[in-house]
């Protein structure tokens, strides 16, 4: 009898243990037109190696597996644990740390830190295509800091900074900013300060030109009326002024720093922006066009069918070669046990 597709973790866990349906629904998900390529050359001729559930290809005349050419290339933990952990992450509202991963599925924290890293890695939003804005609505403009609280500092820490350039205005934190097109999607990256070239050049990656943007009161926006019909809100004064607030960006922040806090606890800067793509990933998927909520399986299978092109090596993710969109350095230990 034929097992129906999981709508629960406890059904993904049961669903995904049997090797072969792992298989065939990676593989439907991989090539849904049913035509299966040579990722090396894109070849369509190849024949099926059974035994081994691997192909051969007649264009380049080597072998591949479906793991080849994604996220999970190389990786010696099988597709049950990839994607039990796959299932926790983007469905687990304030995410999931290596060391839940590592107890649940019974691997190493390491392992599970570099697999959590790769499956954000397939999380970002770059193949989404498209910018806010334009005829869809306005969009709401904001930018926060992500760093730890002086009183929580060691205090030598403490005194360096406050030694070297002080603890106001966000100095030794890193600057997040977000677009958010109200009723839409949201948009964030890491930049480097505050300062115009920044958060302008943001802006324009996100935002069509021309559209309806809503900021607060911070200069480093002021410049944009030229390019964008721009209305802002003084916090000093008041949060919401009619239909100008950038509340619904803010929820955003409140999830993200949920997530920082309370589960990661320890997040490196130069990995930060994998945070903030997965916490983006799970925000804009968690509605439909029509307002309704997406259940989690069609959330899991979203995931899956980004695994492809994302291949993350450790030595790029640790800073010992040179990563495709960051350059990191660091170890798989900034997530603390709780």
């Amino acid at each position: 009898m034929k097992q129906k597709e999981p709508i629960t973790l406890q059904e993904a866990i049961t669903y995904f243990s049997d090797p072969q349906r792992a298989f065939d629904y990676a593989v439907r998900l991989r090539w849904p037109d049913g035509k299966v390529t040579c990722p090396r050359c894109n070849s369509e001729k190849n024949s099926f190696i059974k035994t081994r559930r691997m192909w051969f290809c007649y264009g380049c005349k080597k072998q591949f597996t479906l793991k080849v050419g994604t996220i999970f290339e190389d990786s010696a933990l099988g597709l049950d644990k990839w994607m039990t952990a796959t299932w926790m992450l983007v469905n687990c509202r304030n995410g999931v740390s290596s060391y839940e991963i590592a107890r649940s599925l019974g691997i190493t924290q390491k392992s599970a830190w570099f697999m959590l890293q790769r499956i954000r890695q397939a999380l970002q939003d770059e193949q989404t295509g498209g910018k806010l804005g334009g005829p869809s609505g306005p969009v709401e403009i904001d930018e926060t800091y992500i760093g730890g609280k002086a009183r929580n500092m060691h205090k030598s820490k403490r005194q360096r900074l406050t030694r070297e350039q002080g603890m106001q205005g966000g100095r030794g934190k890193t600057v997040v900013i977000a677009a958010l097109e109200r009723g839409g999607q949201v948009k964030a990256r890491v930049i480097g300060d505050r300062k115009y070239p920044a958060v302008h050049g943001a802006v324009r990656d996100f935002v069509e030109p021309g559209s309806a943007i809503m900021t607060d009161e911070f200069t480093g926006y002021f410049g944009l009326e030229s390019e964008y019909q721009r209305q802002f809100v003084n916090h000093l004064e008041k949060y919401v002024d009619g239909q100008v607030h950038v509340q619904g960006v803010e929820n955003f922040w409140s999830l993200l720093k949920r997530s920082l806090g309370g589960t990661y606890v320890a997040v490196e800067p130069f990995h930060l922006f994998r945070y903030v793509d997965e916490q983006a990933f799970r925000f804009n998927n968690r509605k439909d066009a029509l307002g309704h909520k997406i259940p989690d399986a069609m959330r899991f299978a979203e995931a899956m069918t980004r695994v492809a092109g994302h291949r993350l090596t450790y030595s790029q993710l640790t800073g010992k070669d040179e990563s495709p969109r960051h350059e990191t350095t660091g170890t798989g230990t900034e997530e603390v046990p709780f």
